[in-house]
């Protein structure tokens, strides 16, 4: 079996379950070799998962030859000048969400990968995950009949109580739309088709935040980003869809996400987690019933947008997580600011056609 070979940049938190799931449960993937600013960062995980090399620099891994893909998990705001520097190296990216901190940069990078004839891919790929390909099936065997509308919401007070370093999340590039929309809206394309336009309001509710979660109890951030953005979905399809982001809300549970249709309403699990549960509400029922997950990867199985992009490097199929649809969940993310800034509808210019339902293949861990 020929592996993809991939080099890592970036190995802050969510480095630790890709290294696992690369290492314990995609068959066709390996890591190659590892490198982070911070060298002991480095260090660790070339230890734990027995990678074979580290780079002290981005620069000297896109110079390896033996690097398939580059997998680029720095933050946000830096996805741009990594993934730009691995393709204009010749390299073949998968970037963390979201693309790029821009449309623009965005629109940039999708540019050069397709002049370089460069694969661009990128998370989130949980809707690859059992529950949101069981509601797409569910959809579109007509369960729900005519799709008309859905809502979508992510309330929570901010990541300053419980996360290690935080401050990011309140710079350019971060914000509850742009850390946690591209769940919602990678969700919402996949079940509904694009999205022509977007109406928004924005506005920060807070202007510092204070960081209690150690190591940095009592530090103060400037907040530069909105925390509180609401606002209407307008899909190719007809559907109109309301979706709400926010840091500025004590809530103790999952909010709702819902897609309403001609002869039901389906409850979408948490596109931020890759199974269930997935309830169904008709009216012949007289009650909502829980429904079984159709596919495979219920679990935590981050990388398996890196998998499906590694098939297609070997196999020249399309893959699910390609740059036409981050720069489509990019554009309308950023366009909630846009429209808000303008107290307009924004049309979005990209155009989007879904990928690929699932298969289940099986062998758990190798892809279609």
């Amino acid at each position: 079996m020929k592996k993809t070979r991939i080099g890592m940049v970036g190995v802050g938190a969510i480095s630790g379950i890709y290294l696992q799931n690369i290492t314990n449960l995609f068959q066709e993937l390996e890591v190659e070799a590892v490198c982070d600013l911070v060298r002991e960062k480095a260090e660790r995980a070339q230890s734990e998962y027995g990678v074979p090399k580290l780079y002290d620099t981005m620069y000297e891994l896109f110079e390896d030859p033996e690097i398939d893909i580059v997998l680029n998990l720095t933050r946000p705001y830096e996805h741009y000048e990594v993934t730009r520097a691995a393709l204009e190296a010749g390299k073949h990216v998968y970037s963390e969400k979201p693309l790029a901190a821009t449309w623009e940069e965005g629109k940039e990078l999708v540019r050069l990968a397709a002049e370089k004839g460069l694969l661009l891919g990128g998370a989130p790929d949980t809707f690859m995950g059992a529950g949101i390909q069981t509601c797409r099936k569910l959809i579109d065997d007509g369960m729900i009949g005519e799709p008309v509308g859905a809502a979508a919401f992510m309330i929570c007070r901010g990541h300053e109580s419980w996360h290690p370093d935080p401050e990011f999340y309140y710079k350019h590039g971060g914000g509850p739309m742009m850390d946690m929309g591209p769940y919602y809206v990678t969700a919402l394309i996949n079940l509904l088709g694009g999205v022509s336009g977007v109406t928004g309001v924005t506005k920060t509710s807070f202007q510092q935040r204070i960081i209690t979660s150690e190591p940095k109890c009592g530090t103060v951030v400037e907040v530069d980003v909105p925390t509180y953005i609401t606002g209407i979905l307008n899909f190719d399809s007809g559907a109109v869809g309301t979706l709400f982001t926010t840091f500025d809300a004590y809530y103790n549970e999952q909010a709702r996400f819902e897609v309403y249709g001609s002869k039901g309403t389906l409850y979408v699990p948490d596109p931020n987690c890759f199974g269930g549960p997935v309830r169904l509400l008709r009216p012949e029922d007289g009650e909502t019933k829980e429904m079984p997950l159709l596919f495979d990867y219920k679990d935590n199985s981050r990388a398996l947008g890196l998998a499906d992009m590694a098939q297609a490097l070997q196999t020249g199929r399309p893959f699910r997580t390609s740059c036409q649809q981050t720069l489509h969940v990019l554009e309308v993310m950023t366009a909630f600011q846009r429209s808000s800034d303008r107290r307009a509808e924004v049309a979005i210019e990209s155009r989007y056609e879904r990928g690929a339902a699932m298969k289940n293949n099986p062998i758990h861990g190798i892809l279609d």
